[in-house]
């Protein structure tokens, strides 16, 4: 390694630590700030009061216990969640425009959901999890089947339209199932994404999975990096490529598959993130991965926090917040990294 590259390698590790430290203080803020600020305001004393010594006989302890704390808690798990696989996917594809969303993953769950709300209604969440790890992992055999068997170069543009195409069928026969079946409004909360109704059961359920997948994704960062630099190149080195690829391809689903079961659909959180988190420290994903967490969580509270404040005391679809934000980043990465879409 040569001088030059070992004092970038240097930089870029200082960022990267001052990236999650400044982040997790930016994220403890925003959490204050979600938990006490809505329809009822609370201050400090309250809050703090009220996590650690809650008293369920005080309608504020209530509120905070109940509704606001696991929504805000909700919201930082997904959002680590959705920017590492959205990181994930854009190093082992070399796809600037990887998103569980953009290829399709989403939908895919959401399908698997929806025949599930329709033929099995009383499943449990542990049944839910699963057919939503299922659905993403057929949308993604799809998606990459397809992209292959075309003619042509295998291109990130030709994964992005392919995707886009299973999306949009999965979503109209998704909603096909939900109106055949009465299933509109309950679906139609889902589809558009939210934190509101998430309970402490769901999270307690899920949330293993979740941390299960983002330690797997720092054991897998290394391999990540030298993947990201080409096939040929990790093959030189050493790699076993398809090895990796299978592995992070898991840890995506398990982390996508997760998060959507949870808070349903909600898009461009992992296109967004590991762009901004990539201008900071570089491109070695052992940085990437946990600064994406740390400003994922952050950015999916703000959106949260946002959804509840832009039109109160009602609420705007999380999903909605957040793609007012991510489609003008989504084209404007489409026009700077992609040529002749």
């Amino acid at each position: 390694m040569s001088k030059g590259t070992q004092i970038t390698t240097k930089n870029n590790y200082v960022k990267a630590v001052w990236t999650i430290l400044i982040g997790i203080v930016l994220l403890l803020f925003a959490v204050a700030l979600s938990i006490s600020l809505g329809a009822a305001n609370f201050d400090l004393a309250t809050v703090w009061q009220a996590i650690f010594a809650p008293d369920m006989s005080l309608l504020p302890h209530q509120i905070i216990w109940e509704l606001r704390l696991p929504r805000v808690l909700v919201a930082v798990i997904v959002g680590a969640a959705l920017s590492v696989a959205g990181a994930i996917m854009q190093g082992v594809t070399r796809n600037p425009l990887a998103d569980a969303g953009l290829l399709g993953l989403n939908a895919g769950s959401g399908f698997a959901i929806a025949i599930c709300f329709a033929f099995f209604p009383a499943m449990s969440q542990l049944g839910l999890l699963a057919a939503s790890f299922v659905g993403a992992g057929i949308s993604l055999l799809l998606i990459y089947g397809i992209s292959a068997a075309a003619r042509g170069a295998f291109t990130p543009a030709k994964l992005v339209l392919v995707g886009a195409s299973i999306s949009m069928l999965m979503i109209a026969i998704s909603q096909a199932i939900a109106l055949y079946f009465n299933l509109t409004q309950g679906f139609a909360f889902w589809t558009a994404g939210g934190v509101a109704i998430v309970t402490w059961d769901q999270l307690a359920f899920v949330t293993p999975f979740i941390v299960i997948g983002l330690l797997l994704a720092v054991l897998l960062s290394r391999s990540i990096t030298v993947l990201s630099l080409g096939e040929k190149m990790a093959i030189g080195l050493g790699q076993r490529v398809g090895l990796v690829k299978i592995l992070s391809l898991l840890v995506v689903l398990i982390l996508a598959g997760a998060s959507v079961s949870l808070v349903g659909a909600v898009g461009f959180v992992g296109l967004l993130i590991p762009h901004i988190v990539r201008h900071f420290v570089g491109s070695d994903y052992r940085y990437i991965i946990p600064c994406s967490a740390v400003l994922g969580g952050l950015f999916l509270v703000l959106a949260d926090f946002g959804a509840r404040m832009i039109n109160a005391p009602y609420e705007t679809p999380l999903g909605a917040v957040v793609a007012l934000i991510g489609v003008p980043f989504f084209l404007h990465v489409v026009r700077k990294d992609i040529k002749g879409i």
